[in-house]
C-alpha cells in the first residue's frame, strides 16, 4: 500500500482568524484590542479611593455611565445607570462634560459617540469589552446579503432594521438603506413603521428579538421569518423563501440571553411553586412563548419594583443585574432567582472592573486621553440618520 505525496498547501489565515488569535488588531470589532498602560493591580487595597479621588479631580469635566449588567465595583462610581440607549441620550444631555467614561461595550460607545458633540470625547476603559451579537454582522457580511436580496429581486421592498446593539457600521447602513435602528423596548413601533415603509424587512442582528417581536407582538407566524446565515452561499436560503418571507431575519444572538432554555423554566417552575417567569426578549423563542412576562431590562426593573411583596420570580437575563435586584428588594420579601441554574455573567461587559476603571480616570486626571472611542463622519452621519429615524417614531 503506497502513500501519494500531499504538496503543502499554502493557507492564509483569515483577518477574523488572526484576530481570534490576538494576532492582529482591528479597532472597529467589537472584539476590540489590547487595552494600553500598565493597569493598577486587582489586589490593590486602594482601588475604590484611587478612582474617587480620580472622579473628584476631574469634577464636572468627566461623566461615568454605568451600563445595567456591570460589576458593583463599576457601577457605584457611575453618575448615571441604564440601558446602552438611555445612557448615550445621558451623555447627549450633558454637553459640559468635556469626558464621558461609558462602562459598558465597544458598539454603547460608538452610539454615545454619535449623539454627543465633537467638542466630548468618549471613553471605553477597556477596549476589549465588545459584544459578541454586534460581532455577528460585520459591514461586508451585510453588503454581501444585500447583493443576494438584489439577485433575489426583493431588495427594494426590504426595509433594513436593525437592533441598537449593532456596530456604528451596520447602523450607518441602515441609515443609508431608508432603515431605522430600534430598541428592545421599541422594536413593534420600529417594525410597524418599517412595514409602512416597504412589503419585507431584514432585521439586524438579533434574530430573536426579530421573531418574538413579529410573531409575539405582531401577530405573524413563524413561517413568515426566514434565518439569513451569514456562513452560508446565498444565506443558506432559497430566493422563494426570501420572496415569501416577511421577516429575514439575521443569524444572531445574545450569548446571554442565549443560554435560557425551556427546560429551565419548566425545571424553575417545579421547584418554586407560584413563581412568575421574566425575560428578556433576546431569548429563544420557546423561552418567552413560555414566560408570563417579557420585556426589556428597564422592563424588568420596573417590573419588580411594581410587583407585590412576597412574590416570587425567575429573571432570564444578565446575572449582575439579577443579582443586584434580588439584593435590592430582598428588604420587601421579594424572592428573585437567576432563570438558569449554571452561573452566566456577560463576559465581554464584566472586562470593564475596577483596574480598568481607576486607570482610564487617572489617566484623564493627568490630562492624557486614553481608549478614545470615535466614529468616522461619513459613517457618523448616515448612523446618526437611522437613530433620527428611531427618536422620530411616534
Amino acid at each position: 500500500m503506497t502513500t501519494a505525496q500531499t504538496p503543502e498547501l499554502d493557507v492564509q489565515p483569515t483577518p477574523l482568524a488572526l484576530l481570534l488569535l490576538g494576532r492582529e488588531a482591528d479597532p472597529r470589532s467589537e472584539r476590540g484590542v489590547d487595552c494600553p498602560g500598565d493597569l493598577p493591580s486587582p489586589s490593590d487595597p486602594d482601588l475604590v479611593e484611587r478612582a474617587r479621588a480620580a472622579k473628584v479631580k476631574l469634577g464636572d469635566k468627566v461623566f461615568v455611565l454605568g451600563h445595567h449588567y456591570q460589576r458593583d465595583e463599576v457601577i457605584q462610581f457611575a453618575d448615571v445607570t441604564g440601558d446602552s440607549f438611555k445612557l448615550a441620550r445621558d451623555a447627549a444631555a450633558r454637553p459640559e462634560a468635556e469626558y464621558i467614561v461609558f462602562c459598558g461595550v465597544h458598539f454603547m460607545a460608538e452610539s454615545a459617540d454619535i449623539l454627543t458633540s465633537d467638542d466630548q470625547k468618549v471613553v471605553l476603559p477597556d477596549l476589549a469589552a465588545g459584544c459578541s451579537m454586534a460581532d455577528m454582522a460585520t459591514a461586508e457580511q451585510v453588503a454581501e446579503c444585500w447583493d443576494v436580496l438584489t439577485e433575489a429581486g426583493v431588495a427594494e421592498q426590504v426595509v433594513p432594521v436593525s437592533y441598537m446593539n449593532s456596530s456604528a457600521d451596520i447602523k450607518a447602513f441602515t441609515g443609508k438603506h431608508g432603515g431605522l435602528i430600534c430598541t428592545s423596548s421599541n422594536a413593534k413601533r420600529a417594525l410597524d413603521w418599517a412595514f409602512e415603509q416597504g412589503e419585507k424587512v431584514l432585521f439586524l442582528p438579533d434574530q430573536h428579538l426579530g421573531r418574538n417581536t413579529a410573531v409575539r407582538d405582531m401577530g405573524m407566524s413563524l413561517e413568515d421569518c426566514v434565518v439569513y446565515n451569514p456562513h452560508k452561499p446565498g444565506g443558506g436560503v432559497t430566493v422563494e423563501q426570501l420572496r415569501a418571507a416577511k421577516m429575514i431575519l439575521w443569524r444572531g444572538h445574545c450569548s446571554v440571553h442565549g443560554r435560557f432554555s425551556l427546560d429551565s423554566v419548566n425545571d424553575v417552575r417545579a421547584r418554586i411553586p407560584g413563581v412568575n417567569v421574566l425575560v428578556h426578549p433576546e431569548c429563544k423563542h420557546e423561552v418567552v412563548a413560555a414566560a408570563d412576562y417579557v420585556g426589556s431590562t428597564e422592563y424588568i426593573i420596573k417590573t419588580l419594583e411594581a410587583a407585590p411583596a412576597g412574590s416570587k420570580w425567575a429573571i432570564g437575563t444578565e446575572l449582575n443585574l439579577v443579582r443586584r435586584l434580588a439584593n435590592r428588594f430582598a428588604s420587601e420579601d421579594k424572592e428573585i432567582v437567576f432563570l438558569d441554574k449554571t452561573v452566566c455573567f456577560c463576559s465581554t461587559m464584566n472586562r470593564i472592573d475596577l483596574p480598568h476603571l481607576v486607570w482610564t480616570l487617572e489617566s484623564l486626571a493627568e490630562g492624557t486621553l486614553v481608549n478614545r472611542i470615535e466614529v468616522d463622519k461619513e459613517t457618523e452621519a448616515f448612523a446618526k440618520l437611522a437613530l433620527e429615524r428611531m427618536l422620530a417614531l411616534p
